[in-house]
């Protein structure tokens, strides 16, 4: 059992999940610690960071505020989800759904469990500066027309390399290529909606987004606790807890923290900072508490590290292995083009190097064990679509700093963004519980 000294009002609140939603959590044993929970970490994906483990392992307040974290779901949308028996699947998507796009009291008698969930996303805190999460947007906007329509997959990719974080995943049966391509096409619209100016506002399309991407974690909660033999509590804990968010939410500001402490500095560039504090509201927005949220290259940094030194190093074929390939081999674009053709071929390839490079160290053998097999043409390709991308990221850059041209460039963005969010579809931002399938590993 793991220490909890340092924490007691946080290990009170884990352990008020049992009484507050029996429904998810009452036979639950918050006592035991999970399998998944280590703090002896084997390493695995923190090349570049081993002379931070130790330190980090030794900080006991941070290690048991991880472990605490890997007990946490989400207490108000998880109430919420819980009244699934009460009032149905697509009910409670719909009353959701009302009460983001007008109010509380549009949704004729809501029940006190939605109350809360809105309250608890309109609460905006005080540590959330909303004009430098609109520079953030701003900034932001480029990467998201320019960079991440083919970094996206490679990035979706990561979130598969542990089969403890990954089997909510898999049981929910997006193992096939059309699956895998709708959680993409998802991931890739809640994102991309957070830096279309005013989506983050109460009535905006990426608050509605967070609040369902809340809901289906929960809903996905509620129906793998519900059922014998779908989930192993020993072994996994508990299904989506906080700490499983961070990659998601924190990945570009870790990746941004990194390159921070690669130069030596201490504190953010300010359009670093712009950046880091959309990413902080947008953790906030998906539930994910402070604490876990860093503010400087070196809290970042050792939250994110803390995360994974203490995630048991696990990679599984048939989890793992079969959704690293389902994503990789779906067909995200159906354009069909000559210039559709061609962008479908380098994002492949773009995705590929991306994602070896930027979570396996660049360690093609190991992405081959995957079923990942990065060849020479898609090594061309790759070249290829980083000319254009980084090209273009540069062109808009420059244009972002002419005053004369900025707001037009900054319109054409949103423009690009607009028609890539046509592109991904409509994104559901559900889990149907008729869908799951036992767990058999």
């Amino acid at each position: 059992m793991q220490n909890r000294h340092h924490h007691p009002d946080l290990w009170a609140r884990v352990e008020q999940q049992a009484v507050d939603t029996p429904a998810i959590f009452g036979n639950f044993d918050f006592a035991a610690t999970p399998e998944r929970f280590t703090t002896d970490p084997s390493g695995d994906g923190m090349t570049g960071f081993e002379e931070m483990i130790p330190e980090l392992m030794a900080d006991d307040e941070l290690i048991e505020m991880m472990a605490a974290y890997t007990y946490m779901g989400d207490p108000v949308a998880d109430a919420y989800a819980a009244r699934m028996k009460d009032f149905g699947f697509r009910t409670l998507i719909d009353m959701l759904q009302t009460a983001c796009d007008k109010d509380l009291s549009a949704v004729p008698d809501a029940p006190p469990e939605l109350a809360a969930f809105i309250e608890a996303l309109e609460a905006r805190p005080d540590w959330v500066d909303m004009d430098l999460v609109r520079e953030g947007a701003r900034v932001e906007r480029n990467q998201y027309a320019h960079l991440v329509p083919f970094a996206i997959r490679g990035a979706f990719l990561a979130t598969f390399m542990n089969r403890y974080s990954a089997l909510p995943m898999a049981l929910t049966g997006a193992l096939s290529d059309k699956l895998a391509a709708r959680r993409v096409h998802e991931t890739a619209t809640f994102f991309t909606l957070t830096v279309i100016p005013g989506a983050l506002e109460r009535h905006g399309a990426a608050f509605k987004a967070a609040a369902m991407v809340r809901l289906m974690h929960s809903m996905v909660r509620y129906n793998v606790m519900q059922r014998d033999g779908i989930w192993d509590k020993k072994i996994y804990g508990i299904p989506i807890p906080q700490v499983d968010q961070m990659p998601a939410g924190q990945i570009g500001s870790f990746l941004i923290a990194f390159q921070a402490m690669r130069e030596g500095r201490g504190e953010f560039t300010a359009e670093e900072q712009a950046r880091i504090e959309i990413a902080r509201y947008r953790c906030f927005l998906l539930g994910l508490p402070e604490p876990l949220l860093g503010e400087t290259p070196r809290a970042i940094t050792r939250l994110m590290l803390a995360r994974q030194a203490t995630l048991r190093s696990a990679f599984d074929d048939e989890t793992c292995g079969a959704l690293v390939r389902g994503t990789m081999n779906t067909q995200l674009s159906h354009d069909r083009s000559p210039s559709g053709r061609i962008d479908r071929e380098l994002e492949r390839g773009f995705s590929k190097a991306f994602f070896i490079r930027q979570f396996l160290q660049g360690d093609t053998k190991r992405a081959a064990a995957m079923g990942i097999h990065y060849t020479l043409r898609d090594r061309v390709l790759a070249l290829g679509a980083a000319g254009r991308i980084y090209s273009r990221l540069r062109l808009y850059k420059l244009l972002a700093e002419i005053p004369v041209v900025r707001v037009a460039a900054d319109r054409r963005l949103v423009g690009k963004l607009n028609r890539l969010l046509k592109r991904y579809g409509h994104a559901e931002f559900v889990s149907d519980g008729a869908k799951y399938r036992k767990n058999h590993g």
